[in-house]
């Protein structure tokens, strides 16, 4: 009986390849390139606004097969003088991959330009053509097209995080220790900070590898790639440095001091002094509320001193309450109107008539905030 058992079992298996073999069947990977590009229309313009321009819509015929089988689509993008044997980048069609067509963002556009040679505020050509494949066979399209692409200013990729280092810095010159900034946009950057007589550089890296930038102080203080020190002189100031890599500006604005500013009084009632590390301090205030009808007023937000005049800072609540039993976020620091009453904070009622320390928080690696300590 167990013979017979492992005879059938044999039979079975036998059976079973033959079938499978009978079902193999080889794969047709014939094709014909696509033969016709629909859009865009060949030297089209291109004015690229990667913020708010619209998506470019990429549109060609299909790839012909015997057996109707899927095939992958892909537009591939080189230098004017290019033949497509190494294209400068690729893009895979809509849908996977298996539609005719392919949207393409502005920013893509940008970055592509740039690869093709093209610098910002400048423009050039691109060519382009479509990638028919069916699994190992790739052909490319019998026609390819040309777009006259006109790229803004900035960088078509910009960096994801940013720090600062060098000797004008208070992170000294080592790219390891370099400071980091808050990123408040995509690729918009800010750092409260001091800067002294030296120079300083721009990495995306906290280490000797990351990609270096550096401010052409005489060509409007744009921001470049390279490793060109940026030379400061002069006296140790504070700083906001602003960096929007979108449109490559800088700008350094002189944070020459903070004051308190005491809303029953309408006036600042101290000023606050950098003591570094993105900080701005107070040891000791006098605190005196002021006596209305109806009670003593215990409101105050800041006020940063600049050149070009006057930032307010306070609450985001127009109407606060007192600090007690709050969390942290009731100190976070928000840019304001100069409204002697709205957006402020409320001291603690034991600071009534009692001196305070105050700290002001700009640090990158959190939101600005601050902090009031009775003494």
């Amino acid at each position: 009986m167990k013979n017979i058992r492992q005879g059938l079992l044999a039979t079975l298996t036998l059976l079973l390849i033959a079938s499978c073999k009978k079902d193999i069947k080889p794969l047709d990977l014939n094709l014909t390139a696509v033969s016709s590009l629909l859009a865009p229309s060949d030297n089209s313009d291109i004015q690229l606004q990667p913020a708010t321009g619209g998506n470019i819509v990429f549109q060609w015929s299909a790839a012909q097969t015997p057996d109707s089988g899927v095939v992958l689509y892909e537009v591939a993008f080189d230098k004017a003088d290019g033949d497509f044997t190494k294209p400068v980048y690729k893009i895979l069609a809509d849908g996977s991959g298996i539609q005719t067509q392919a949207t393409v963002s502005q920013k893509d556009l940008n970055k592509i330009a740039s690869l093709a040679g093209i610098e910002a505020s400048s423009s050039g050509k691109v060519k382009w053509a479509v990638l028919a494949s069916k699994a190992t066979n790739t052909k490319i399209s019998t026609e390819t097209r040309t777009l006259q692409i006109a790229r803004p200013a900035g960088f078509a990729t910009v960096p994801d995080s940013l720090f600062l280092f060098g000797t004008a810095t208070e992170a000294g010159n080592d790219p390891t220790n370099a400071i980091p900034l808050k990123k408040t946009a995509d690729g918009v950057f800010e750092l409260y900070t001091s800067l002294t007589a030296g120079s300083y550089l721009l990495t995306d890296q906290r280490n000797a590898s990351g990609t270096e930038y550096y401010i052409d102080v005489n060509n409007s203080n744009i921001i470049k790639l390279g490793n060109t020190p940026t030379e400061v002189t002069g006296a140790t100031k504070a700083f906001r440095l602003s960096y929007d890599f979108n449109v490559a500006t800088s700008e350094a604005t002189e944070i020459q001091s903070i004051g308190l500013f005491q809303s029953a009084n309408n006036a600042e009632i101290g000023q606050l002094t950098y003591i570094g590390n993105s900080t701005w301090q107070i040891d000791s205030l006098p605190v005196v509320f002021v006596q209305f009808s109806w009670g003593r007023d215990d409101r105050y937000k800041f006020i940063v001193h600049t050149p070009a005049g006057l930032e307010y800072f306070g609450s985001q609540n127009a109407n606060n309450v007192p600090p007690a039993g709050q969390p942290a976020s009731y100190f976070y620091l928000f840019p304001v109107t100069n409204d002697q009453w709205n957006n402020t904070y409320k001291f603690d009622p034991s600071a009534d008539n009692h001196s305070v320390k105050v700290d002001v928080y700009f640090n990158a690696n959190g939101p600005y905030t601050h902090k009031v300590t009775v003494l």
